[in-house]
């Protein structure tokens, strides 16, 4: 059988990228229904369920061990890769979201008491993901893994 996409790093590219942009959609979609709105912003932006970033670096992880082997040197660096990803997603981020609100609410109080005072513009806060968000963008990358592997050989 001849393989779709050559089995080498493109695969790893394409499906991973693949697993990315369906988390984007899907989180468009669980945007409308949960929220009724939709926006085209949602599909670039990152936070929310599922985690794209997860689902990306799953997705690597486990079309690199098809590929090259789960005992080998790259499939334990792209593990120990999605490991900090995922990490830094669930805790790094969600701390440094945090941050900013606060600093934005000081901001706000400090400004109402010195209306003569010019503040910044507020931090952006991006909150980053639940571990419920993460673990679903997980396994959404391992799912598009599987099936890019039955489909490409």
């Amino acid at each position: 059988m001849e393989h779709i996409l050559p089995p080498n790093g493109i695969q790893v590219m394409v499906l991973s990228a693949l697993s990315w942009a369906v988390a984007q959609i899907l989180k468009g979609i669980i945007d409308r229904i949960l929220y009724g709105s939709f926006s085209l912003e949602r599909f670039l932006a990152s936070g929310g369920m599922p985690s794209s970033h997860s689902s990306l670096v799953t997705c690597s992880a486990a079309v690199i061990g098809r590929l090259y082997g789960y005992d080998s040197g790259l499939f334990a660096l792209a593990v120990l890769f999605a490991g900090i990803v995922m990490y830094d997603a669930c805790h790094v981020r969600k701390a440094s979201g945090e941050q900013a609100q606060a600093l934005n609410d000081l901001i706000r109080t400090l400004s109402e008491a010195h209306p003569d005072w010019t503040p910044q513009d507020e931090l952006k806060v991006v909150m980053g993901h639940t571990l419920l968000q993460v673990f679903f963008g997980a396994l959404l990358g391992f799912a598009i893994s599987a099936l890019g592997g039955m489909t490409l050989g």
